[in-house]
Protein backbone atom coordinates (compact mmCIF):
# COMPACT_ATOMS: atom_id res chain seq x y z
CA UNK A 1 0.00 0.00 0.00
CA UNK A 2 1.11 3.71 -0.38
CA UNK A 3 1.54 5.17 2.86
CA UNK A 4 2.87 9.03 3.99
CA UNK A 5 5.77 8.39 6.15
CA UNK A 6 9.03 10.90 7.22
CA UNK A 7 12.42 9.95 8.24
CA UNK A 8 13.67 13.13 10.01
CA UNK A 9 11.82 16.28 11.50
CA UNK A 10 11.98 19.22 9.11
CA UNK A 11 9.81 20.91 6.96
CA UNK A 12 7.15 19.78 4.53
CA UNK A 13 9.31 18.36 2.40
CA UNK A 14 10.23 15.83 4.42
CA UNK A 15 6.82 13.53 3.79
CA UNK A 16 7.37 11.33 1.55
CA UNK A 17 4.82 8.23 0.17
CA UNK A 18 6.64 4.83 0.17
CA UNK A 19 5.40 1.45 -0.52
CA UNK A 20 4.61 -0.31 2.66
CA UNK A 21 3.15 -3.15 3.77
CA UNK A 22 -0.85 -3.76 4.40
CA UNK A 23 -1.27 -4.13 7.91
CA UNK A 24 -3.82 -6.76 9.65
CA UNK A 25 -6.57 -6.43 11.71
CA UNK A 26 -6.34 -7.82 15.23
CA UNK A 27 -9.38 -8.69 17.40
CA UNK A 28 -11.62 -6.03 17.91
CA UNK A 29 -9.74 -4.68 14.92
CA UNK A 30 -11.44 -3.31 11.23
CA UNK A 31 -8.87 -2.98 8.38
CA UNK A 32 -9.94 0.13 6.83
CA UNK A 33 -9.68 1.13 3.19
CA UNK A 34 -8.77 4.78 3.59
CA UNK A 35 -10.77 7.36 1.15
CA UNK A 36 -9.36 10.77 2.55
CA UNK A 37 -7.49 11.86 5.60
CA UNK A 38 -7.88 14.95 7.03
CA UNK A 39 -4.84 17.11 7.98
CA UNK A 40 -4.92 18.92 10.67
CA UNK A 41 -2.51 21.71 12.51
CA UNK A 42 -0.85 19.15 15.08
CA UNK A 43 -0.02 17.02 12.50
CA UNK A 44 2.81 19.97 11.13
CA UNK A 45 3.52 20.21 14.50
CA UNK A 46 4.73 16.84 15.07
CA UNK A 47 6.20 16.56 11.74
CA UNK A 48 8.35 19.58 12.59
CA UNK A 49 9.62 18.37 16.02
CA UNK A 50 8.20 21.67 17.49
CA UNK A 51 5.69 18.86 19.31
CA UNK A 52 7.58 15.73 19.09
CA UNK A 53 4.39 13.70 20.07
CA UNK A 54 5.76 10.26 18.11
CA UNK A 55 9.59 10.35 19.38
CA UNK A 56 11.40 10.58 16.78
CA UNK A 57 11.38 9.27 12.87
CA UNK A 58 10.85 7.52 11.33
CA UNK A 59 7.04 7.75 11.73
CA UNK A 60 3.96 8.42 9.95
CA UNK A 61 1.62 11.48 10.86
CA UNK A 62 -2.04 11.46 10.48
CA UNK A 63 -5.27 10.94 12.60
CA UNK A 64 -8.21 11.74 10.48
CA UNK A 65 -9.89 8.77 8.42
CA UNK A 66 -12.77 7.95 6.28
CA UNK A 67 -13.49 4.74 4.53
CA UNK A 68 -14.90 1.51 3.98
CA UNK A 69 -14.31 -1.63 6.02
CA UNK A 70 -12.21 -3.96 4.27
CA UNK A 71 -11.71 -6.78 6.71
CA UNK A 72 -12.94 -6.86 10.33
CA UNK A 73 -10.77 -8.88 12.76
CA UNK A 74 -12.56 -11.79 15.55
CA UNK A 75 -15.69 -9.54 17.94
CA UNK A 76 -15.13 -6.31 15.96
CA UNK A 77 -17.95 -3.87 16.21
CA UNK A 78 -18.17 -3.40 12.05
CA UNK A 79 -18.50 -5.73 9.05
CA UNK A 80 -16.96 -5.40 5.63
CA UNK A 81 -17.97 -2.56 3.44
CA UNK A 82 -18.94 -0.66 6.29
CA UNK A 83 -18.44 3.45 5.73
CA UNK A 84 -16.77 4.46 8.92
CA UNK A 85 -14.96 7.26 9.80
CA UNK A 86 -12.91 8.70 12.87
CA UNK A 87 -9.43 9.63 15.24
CA UNK A 88 -7.78 6.45 15.87
CA UNK A 89 -4.94 5.84 18.26
CA UNK A 90 -4.86 9.41 19.16
CA UNK A 91 -2.27 10.87 20.73
CA UNK A 92 -0.13 7.67 19.81
CA UNK A 93 0.78 7.00 15.93
CA UNK A 94 -1.79 6.36 13.35
CA UNK A 95 -0.55 6.39 10.24
CA UNK A 96 -3.82 8.28 8.69
CA UNK A 97 -1.97 9.44 5.31
CA UNK A 98 -2.27 5.87 4.24
CA UNK A 99 -4.17 3.50 1.78
CA UNK A 100 -5.05 1.30 4.79
CA UNK A 101 -5.15 1.67 8.52
CA UNK A 102 -5.64 -0.77 11.06
CA UNK A 103 -7.77 0.01 14.21
CA UNK A 104 -9.68 -0.53 17.01
CA UNK A 105 -13.53 -0.64 16.22
CA UNK A 106 -13.92 1.37 19.19
CA UNK A 107 -12.00 4.27 17.85
CA UNK A 108 -14.29 5.11 14.76
CA UNK A 109 -17.69 5.78 13.67
CA UNK A 110 -20.23 5.01 11.18
CA UNK A 111 -19.76 7.61 8.56
CA UNK A 112 -23.26 10.05 8.37
CA UNK A 113 -25.30 8.86 5.45
CA UNK A 114 -25.10 12.47 4.24
CA UNK A 115 -21.30 13.41 4.05
CA UNK A 116 -18.97 11.91 1.16
CA UNK A 117 -15.58 10.58 2.53
CA UNK A 118 -14.09 14.06 2.01
CA UNK A 119 -15.92 16.15 4.21
CA UNK A 120 -16.12 12.98 6.89
CA UNK A 121 -12.70 13.10 6.89
CA UNK A 122 -12.62 16.94 8.10
CA UNK A 123 -14.79 16.13 11.51
CA UNK A 124 -13.05 13.65 13.29
CA UNK A 125 -9.99 15.43 15.68
CA UNK A 126 -11.56 18.87 15.20
CA UNK A 127 -15.50 18.25 16.04
CA UNK A 128 -14.01 15.78 18.93
CA UNK A 129 -11.95 18.56 20.41
CA UNK A 130 -14.84 21.07 20.38
CA UNK A 131 -17.64 18.16 21.53
CA UNK A 132 -15.30 17.11 24.35
CA UNK A 133 -14.41 20.84 25.48
CA UNK A 134 -18.01 22.33 25.54
CA UNK A 135 -20.32 19.30 25.94
CA UNK A 136 -18.06 16.87 28.07
CA UNK A 137 -15.68 19.24 29.45
CA UNK A 138 -17.51 22.68 29.81
CA UNK A 139 -20.92 20.99 29.65
CA UNK A 140 -22.66 23.87 27.78
CA UNK A 141 -26.08 24.32 27.73
CA UNK A 142 -28.84 26.23 26.12
CA UNK A 143 -29.15 29.55 26.83
CA UNK A 144 -25.91 30.15 27.85
CA UNK A 145 -23.13 32.31 26.39
CA UNK A 146 -19.98 30.88 25.16
CA UNK A 147 -16.89 33.42 23.98
CA UNK A 148 -15.08 30.98 20.94
CA UNK A 149 -11.74 32.48 19.71
CA UNK A 150 -10.43 31.60 16.07
CA UNK A 151 -13.54 30.60 15.22
CA UNK A 152 -13.27 30.49 11.35
CA UNK A 153 -10.60 27.70 11.78
CA UNK A 154 -10.63 23.61 11.47
CA UNK A 155 -11.77 23.68 15.62
CA UNK A 156 -13.62 26.26 15.66
CA UNK A 157 -15.73 26.36 13.09
CA UNK A 158 -17.13 23.15 14.20
CA UNK A 159 -16.77 24.56 17.84
CA UNK A 160 -19.70 27.66 16.89
CA UNK A 161 -21.93 24.90 15.27
CA UNK A 162 -21.95 22.82 18.24
CA UNK A 163 -22.68 25.58 20.77
CA UNK A 164 -25.46 26.33 18.46
CA UNK A 165 -26.96 23.01 18.20
CA UNK A 166 -26.87 23.18 22.12
CA UNK A 167 -28.43 26.11 21.96
CA UNK A 168 -26.22 28.43 23.37
CA UNK A 169 -25.65 31.64 22.41
CA UNK A 170 -22.03 32.22 20.19
CA UNK A 171 -20.00 35.48 20.69
CA UNK A 172 -17.06 34.39 17.65
CA UNK A 173 -13.93 35.87 16.78
CA UNK A 174 -12.17 36.06 13.32
CA UNK A 175 -10.51 38.38 10.98
CA UNK A 176 -12.94 40.36 9.47
CA UNK A 177 -12.79 38.77 6.25
CA UNK A 178 -13.49 35.38 7.95
CA UNK A 179 -17.30 37.10 9.53
CA UNK A 180 -19.53 36.52 7.31
CA UNK A 181 -18.28 32.97 6.63
CA UNK A 182 -18.62 32.70 10.85
CA UNK A 183 -22.10 34.28 10.44
CA UNK A 184 -22.91 31.71 8.07
CA UNK A 185 -22.43 29.20 10.54
CA UNK A 186 -24.85 30.73 12.80
CA UNK A 187 -22.62 32.93 15.39
CA UNK A 188 -25.38 35.52 17.06
CA UNK A 189 -21.99 38.38 17.42
CA UNK A 190 -18.50 38.72 15.49
CA UNK A 191 -15.69 40.38 16.66
CA UNK A 192 -12.70 40.90 14.69
CA UNK A 193 -9.66 40.03 17.20
CA UNK A 194 -7.03 42.12 15.31
CA UNK A 195 -8.92 45.42 16.78
CA UNK A 196 -7.27 47.08 20.00
CA UNK A 197 -9.53 46.61 22.95
CA UNK A 198 -11.78 43.85 21.66
CA UNK A 199 -12.16 41.46 24.50
CA UNK A 200 -13.77 44.65 26.51
CA UNK A 201 -16.53 44.60 24.10
CA UNK A 202 -17.43 40.65 24.30
CA UNK A 203 -19.60 41.35 27.66
CA UNK A 204 -20.15 38.47 30.54
CA UNK A 205 -19.86 34.74 29.21
CA UNK A 206 -20.36 31.23 30.69
CA UNK A 207 -17.52 29.68 28.68
CA UNK A 208 -14.52 30.49 26.86
CA UNK A 209 -13.16 28.38 24.21
CA UNK A 210 -9.72 28.90 23.46
CA UNK A 211 -7.91 27.69 21.11
CA UNK A 212 -5.31 30.69 20.73
CA UNK A 213 -3.78 30.36 24.18
CA UNK A 214 -5.64 33.75 24.99
CA UNK A 215 -6.19 32.01 28.34
CA UNK A 216 -5.17 34.53 30.80
CA UNK A 217 -6.69 37.35 28.70
CA UNK A 218 -10.28 36.13 28.62
CA UNK A 219 -10.37 35.89 32.21
CA UNK A 220 -11.81 39.44 31.83
CA UNK A 221 -14.77 38.35 30.41
CA UNK A 222 -15.75 35.32 32.51
CA UNK A 223 -17.71 35.81 35.86
CA UNK A 224 -17.25 34.35 38.98
CA UNK A 225 -18.27 30.23 38.09
CA UNK A 226 -17.36 30.21 34.47
CA UNK A 227 -15.71 27.81 32.39
CA UNK A 228 -12.28 28.19 30.65
CA UNK A 229 -11.64 25.46 28.03
CA UNK A 230 -8.03 25.45 26.54
CA UNK A 231 -7.01 23.32 23.92
CA UNK A 232 -3.64 24.86 23.48
CA UNK A 233 -2.79 25.33 26.90
CA UNK A 234 -3.90 22.20 28.33
CA UNK A 235 -1.19 21.22 30.06
CA UNK A 236 -0.18 24.77 31.83
CA UNK A 237 -0.42 23.83 35.63
CA UNK A 238 0.06 27.66 36.13
CA UNK A 239 -2.84 28.64 34.03
CA UNK A 240 -4.87 26.33 35.65
CA UNK A 241 -4.04 27.47 39.15
CA UNK A 242 -4.61 31.35 38.09
CA UNK A 243 -7.75 30.46 36.51
CA UNK A 244 -9.07 28.80 40.13
CA UNK A 245 -7.60 31.15 42.36
CA UNK A 246 -10.15 33.67 40.39
CA UNK A 247 -13.00 31.63 41.45
CA UNK A 248 -13.31 30.07 37.57
CA UNK A 249 -13.01 26.79 36.51
CA UNK A 250 -10.27 25.34 34.36
CA UNK A 251 -11.20 22.68 31.67
CA UNK A 252 -7.61 21.61 29.65
CA UNK A 253 -8.80 19.20 27.07
CA UNK A 254 -6.44 16.83 25.04
CA UNK A 255 -8.35 15.13 22.44
CA UNK A 256 -8.96 11.38 22.27
CA UNK A 257 -10.63 8.93 20.43
CA UNK A 258 -14.56 8.40 21.60
CA UNK A 259 -16.98 6.73 19.21
CA UNK A 260 -19.71 7.57 21.25
CA UNK A 261 -19.67 10.94 20.65
CA UNK A 262 -18.45 10.37 16.75
CA UNK A 263 -22.19 8.93 16.75
CA UNK A 264 -23.74 12.21 18.58
CA UNK A 265 -21.39 14.48 16.02
CA UNK A 266 -22.55 12.06 13.16
CA UNK A 267 -26.63 12.51 14.02
CA UNK A 268 -26.28 16.16 14.02
CA UNK A 269 -24.52 16.01 10.72
CA UNK A 270 -27.34 14.20 9.11
CA UNK A 271 -29.95 16.54 10.84
CA UNK A 272 -28.20 19.44 9.05
CA UNK A 273 -27.03 21.01 12.46
CA UNK A 274 -23.68 21.05 11.33
CA UNK A 275 -21.80 21.04 8.38
CA UNK A 276 -17.75 20.75 8.08
CA UNK A 277 -16.22 23.35 5.53
CA UNK A 278 -13.23 21.75 3.23
CA UNK A 279 -11.27 24.56 2.03
CA UNK A 280 -8.71 22.51 0.08
CA UNK A 281 -8.22 19.14 -1.49
CA UNK A 282 -5.07 17.50 -1.99
CA UNK A 283 -3.93 14.07 -3.23
CA UNK A 284 -2.31 12.15 -1.16
CA UNK A 285 0.83 12.22 -3.23
CA UNK A 286 0.89 16.58 -2.33
CA UNK A 287 0.56 15.69 1.20
CA UNK A 288 3.79 18.11 1.38
CA UNK A 289 1.77 20.63 -0.21
CA UNK A 290 -1.05 20.83 1.95
CA UNK A 291 1.29 20.97 4.72
CA UNK A 292 2.26 24.14 3.01
CA UNK A 293 -1.08 25.40 3.48
CA UNK A 294 -1.66 24.51 6.89
CA UNK A 295 1.65 26.24 8.33
CA UNK A 296 -0.41 29.52 6.76
CA UNK A 297 -2.82 29.23 9.83
CA UNK A 298 -5.22 31.24 7.90
CA UNK A 299 -7.13 28.42 6.66
CA UNK A 300 -10.32 28.46 6.45
CA UNK A 301 -12.27 25.65 7.90
CA UNK A 302 -10.01 21.76 6.79
CA UNK A 303 -7.77 20.69 4.62
CA UNK A 304 -7.94 17.17 3.23
CA UNK A 305 -6.23 14.55 1.41
CA UNK A 306 -7.53 12.35 -0.85
CA UNK A 307 -6.66 8.63 -1.27
CA UNK A 308 -8.45 6.55 -3.25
Amino acid sequence: MRAVTQKSFGGPEVLEVVEAERPAPLGGEVLVRVHASGVNPVDAAVRSGVYPLLGEPPFGVGWDISGVVEQAGPGARFKVGDEVFGMPFFPRAATGYAEYVAVPSRQVARKPASLDHVRAAALPLAALTAWQGLVDAAGLAEGQRVLIHRAAGGVGHLAVQIAKARGARVVALASAPKHDFVRSLGADEVLDYREEGFLGRVGEVDVVFDSSSQGTASLEVLPEGGVLVSIMEHWNTALATEVEAAGRRFAGVSVEPDYASLEAIARLVDEGRIRPHVAGTFPLEDAAKAHELIATGRTQGKIVLTVG
